[in-house]
């Protein structure tokens, strides 16, 4: 694995976090516990979308086709999982 992949997972994760957080204010656990949540999420979904054959090349390059990839991986990781801990702990609440 590419470190600047794992970069680009991690902070598009933060971004998709808080972009989720924007969107869903009910869902939202404020900007800290989103960007964590987030940076998570980015991980496991850019790691998730590496084994199924897309994001990481391999190599010690990276083509823009990758950098798609992980952008997407991880903005749409971080997302999910803040919503779903956001879902989570807004009906524990109730």
């Amino acid at each position: 694995m590419n470190i600047l992949n794992l970069i680009i997972q991690l902070v598009s994760g933060a971004l998709g976090g808080n972009l989720a957080g924007g969107m869903f204010k009910k869902l939202s656990l404020g900007t800290v516990l989103n960007s964590i949540l987030g940076i998570v999420g980015g991980g496991l979904g850019g790691q998730l979308l590496n084994m199924v054959g897309f994001g990481d090349t391999g190599g010690p390059s990276t083509d823009i086709g990758s950098v798609i990839a992980n952008i997407l991986g991880g903005g749409v990781g971080g997302g999910v999982l803040m919503g779903i801990i956001g879902a989570i702990k807004k009906a524990l609440h109730k």
